[in-house]
């Protein structure tokens, strides 16, 4: 899931741009970082001689960033930041769309919501 977001949101870039992406997934930052390009050298293995998982999705975001100055962040998760409660949030409702219809969240209603959670804690 951690992947098709980073590509969900490379894909909404028009133009090169300096991007920072903030993640509580190491998943995600160690590999943009450190592991892609011995992945990419070795054939999409591993060290342990195992085949990379998710090789589409780690291809598709790389070509992606290609054009852009990326920097990736690693934050820890459900450490109560605003934007990553809302990304959260954002991301659970779009999971139950299927089952409930499109589902559109503003910031305001996002607010609304954080702070019934808060009380109802």
């Amino acid at each position: 899931m951690e992947l098709k977001a980073a590509i969900s949101g490379f894909r909404a870039l028009k133009e090169a741009c300096r991007v920072t992406v903030i993640t509580d997934s190491q998943y995600v930052q160690l590999g943009m970082t450190k592991y892609l390009p011995g992945w990419k050298e070795k054939g999409w293995v591993k060290s342990n001689s195992d085949p990379v998982l998710n090789r589409d999705l780690w291809e598709q975001l790389d070509v992606l960033t290609q054009s852009h100055e990326v920097e990736w962040r690693w934050m820890p998760g459900h450490q109560g930041n605003p934007d990553q409660d809302r990304c959260d949030l954002l991301a659970k409702l779009h999971a139950r769309k299927s089952r409930a219809g499109v589902i559109r969240v503003s910031r305001k209603s996002y607010q609304a919501s954080a702070a019934n959670r808060k009380t109802l804690t």
